[in-house]
């Protein structure tokens, strides 16, 4: 139940109505028109722009469509009043039994309220995290995870059949490196000293995979150079390191999936048959590159090579491929990646990014769009940059990993609800301060608190009824008398509800899932601004010495209570059922 959608719908029908009796010319488009709520809600319930946008198609006044618009609108039982503002905007409001019918429809639908069907099964692949298995995951990867896991659940609630993903990037030169550092490690084990040499990992989560690469093969590994051992430690140390991957993303509730290996992709075919794709298109050609901008690198020299055309989808330069020793470049496997991607049928694909791979963005959606022919559109999210403070300072080092914060410790020092719920308090690609003391303070400054605290106000009213004798079940409370919710506070506090169906297919089409967390603070706000005026007001406290009025009122409050658990479930969030 979209009420907005639903008005649009009878707005829609209301000027094709107009067109057949002549008022306004046949033919005209819609696509425009739109059904939102108005900047000042003293304005009206809701607002359309119809006859704005069709007056210059009609060759009309603005006013004269709002005028004949208006009274078609009136006339349906749902619309109190239609009122043309301004040079042709019309202001609506609803009857308050339209209203209180979503509150009723909540309690029927509970946290399926406001799923949607506009997705229409679509196949999007979302990849994120995507970290290099050197490591425990750090603060930033976890707002990578956050986001991505978030944006998934999102586009499933919009009725998109969504596949997460994490591409394993097990293919580069960082993993050897790794199995050197484990190899340390591992000489360590046998009591030997060992020093990190720059450009290696010396964080201690390390020494135990070096205890278990000697429990493994004892000594064998002792006095050999790496090339009796490099192959066997970089696939032991990959491995044991996507183990440790993976316990951090289930500490924070993540789940993937797909898990697709870089590595796979060489001596397969896959590489070259993606290449060869580009290449039957005419993209792939031997050419030299115009030097970079700027002051030249001093090594640079003109040299020719083989390269991507990616300028004819956008990018802004074309880009190497492979290397004059006929290795690849980083871009030929990421091209293949993609590639498997489509070959598998999405019809969508959405990557998330840090923000340092922000200059991957145009090679990357040129690379698909010349894949797909079109097809397959890609969308990249990029994640800014996270500060994480304590006591006003700012936090950079751990025990475990030496050199950064990992997600372990985030989760550890806040808990995985509150960490989830802080990260996605800003957009995407805004930078986010953490600050741990304010994140677990108890006041309206803290969202996470604030949100939480008013599912955990609904769950104490539903005891307290309980106590009364009141039956609290929710097909019990779709059932009440709801004409008892008349108070304009109520009436508002209804309408913040019935914004969910529509702010949930806006997040899902702007892959924005940040939008859901800002919603439930604003109908969290709502509730607690309601809750405080039956201070002031005893007729607007929830148990009543009506009972029949209290039913009505607690069914008003529950209705909030359900759908501030849908939206925290969107963020992988437990809702509270009272505050500690």
């Amino acid at each position: 139940m979209n009420l907005f959608s639903d008005i649009r719908a009878l707005t829609v029908d209301a000027l094709s109505e107009l067109a057949r009796d002549g008022v306004i010319p046949e033919g005209l488009a819609t696509d425009n028109v739109s059904v939102e709520p108005p900047r000042d809600p003293a304005h009206g319930d809701m607002a359309t722009n119809a006859a704005m946008v069709l007056a210059k198609p009609a060759k009309m006044k603005p006013r004269d469509i709002a005028e004949a618009l208006s009274a078609k609108l009136a006339a349906d039982p749902r619309v109190a009043s239609a009122e043309v503002a301004g040079p042709g905007f019309l202001n609506i409001r609803l009857d308050g039994a339209v209203w209180t019918e979503v509150v009723r429809r909540v309690l029927e639908t509970g946290t399926d309220f406001g799923r949607s069907d506009v997705g229409q099964g679509t196949r999007i692949n979302v990849e994120y995290v995507s970290a290099n298995p050197t490591g425990p995951l750090h603060v930033g990867h976890t707002r990578g995870a956050v986001f991505g896991d978030a944006l998934a659940s999102l586009l499933d609630f919009a009725g998109h059949e969504v596949t997460r993903e994490y591409y394993i990037n097990d293919g580069g030169a960082q993993v050897d490196v790794l199995a050197r550092s484990v190899y340390l490690r591992y000489l360590e084990a046998h009591g030997q000293a060992v020093e990190f040499p720059d450009g290696t990992y010396p964080g201690d989560y390390l020494k135990p995979v070096g205890e278990a690469l000697k429990a493994k093969v004892g000594d064998a590994f002792l006095d050999k150079g790496e090339q009796f051992w490099l192959a066997e430690v970089r696939d032991f140390a990959t491995d044991a390191m996507m183990d440790l991957i993976r316990s951090d993303l289930a500490a924070l509730g993540v789940e993937m999936d797909v898990f697709s290996s870089e590595k796979a992709l060489y001596g397969t075919g896959q590489i070259e048959g993606a290449i060869e794709s580009l290449r039957d298109k005419g993209l792939i050609y031997r050419g030299t590159l115009e030097p970079p901008k700027g002051k030249l690198p001093e090594d640079w020299e003109p040299r020719e090579q083989t390269l991507f055309k990616s300028t004819d989808y956008g990018d802004d330069v074309d880009r190497p491929i492979q290397k004059s020793d006929g290795g690849w470049t980083y871009f030929a496997p990421d091209i293949a990646y993609h590639y498997d991607k489509v070959n598998r049928g999405f019809d969508a694909l959405i990557d998330v990014f840090g923000a340092d791979h922000g200059g991957y963005v145009k090679r990357m959606k040129a690379a698909v769009a010349a894949l797909s022919d079109n097809a397959v559109p890609l969308d990249i999210k990029l994640t800014q940059l996270v500060k994480l403070t304590r006591g006003g300072q700012q936090l950079k080092m751990s025990k475990r990993a030496g050199t950064f914060v990992t997600l372990a410790d985030v989760v550890e020092m806040v808990g995985r609800d509150v960490t989830r719920f802080v990260m996605l308090t800003r957009k995407n690609d805004a930078p986010l301060d953490f600050d741990v003391d304010k994140v677990l303070e108890q006041s309206k400054d803290n969202p996470v608190y604030y949100v939480q605290y008013a599912h955990a106000r609904v769950a104490s009213v539903l005891r307290k009824a309980v106590d009364h004798g009141i039956n609290v079940a929710d097909a019990d409370l779709a059932r009440v008398d709801l004409s008892h919710l008349g108070h304009a506070s109520e009436q508002a506090l209804a309408a913040k509800v019935a914004e969910w169906p529509r702010l949930v297919e806006i997040a899902a089409r702007t892959h924005e899932p940040h939008r859901v967390a800002f919603y439930l603070y604003d109908l969290a706000s709502a509730l607690h601004a309601h809750w405080n005026r039956g201070n002031e007001e005893p007729a607007l406290r929830f148990l009543q010495d009506d009972r029949s009025a209290s039913s009505a009122k607690i069914a008003l409050a529950r209705s909030v209570a359900i759908v501030i658990a849908a939206g925290l479930g969107i963020l992988g969030v437990e809702p509270a059922e009272e505050m500690r």
